[in-house]
């Protein structure tokens, strides 16, 4: 079902008839099908992407390279899995290349951001360095473009 998957990535809020009507199967086992999902943490959640900017509403985000210390019997796991659980982490992912792990952070201000590396972050056990690159302008994020308007794109099948 991974046209289910390609669905709801694009539109989470599709309803049950029209992801049926969509795949070809019915509501029953579109629904069965997405709990299975959840259960399995395939699908993690379901968020709208919000334009802050465009809302009036103050929101800076940046990413953040880090070069850790892998721990012990855990690699990277374990700082991954604590740097995950600060509120003002939005992403943090394992990385190839120069740095370690990538993190992206929001807040309402740089200087939120700044504080939060110099407080919350460098302070942290097994975090060597950092490198903070704050987000100016946002044209696209997880498929969507930002600042253009956007028709309905939805396909269905008859």
């Amino acid at each position: 079902m991974e046209k289910l998957l390609k669905l709801l990535e694009t539109d989470a809020r599709l309803s049950l008839e029209e992801l049926a009507a969509m795949t070809g199967k019915t509501p029953a086992d579109v629904a069965q099908r997405m709990d299975d999902y959840k259960a399995m943490h395939i699908i993690n959640g379901y968020k709208a992407i919000v334009d802050w900017e465009r809302a009036g509403i103050a929101h800076v985000q940046a990413i953040i390279e880090l070069r850790v210390s892998p721990r012990r019997d855990c690699g990277f796991d374990e700082i991954a899995q604590s740097l995950a659980e600060l509120p003002e982490v939005d992403s943090v992912m394992l990385m190839s290349g120069g740095y370690d792990l990538a993190l992206v952070v929001s807040g309402k201000s740089f200087q939120d951001i700044a504080l939060f590396v110099a407080r919350r972050l460098a302070p942290i056990d097994g975090v060597l360095s950092t490198a903070t690159h704050f987000v100016l302008r946002t044209y696209k994020r997880d498929g969507v473009p930002f600042g253009t308007e956007s028709g309905d794109e939805r396909e269905c099948l008859v």
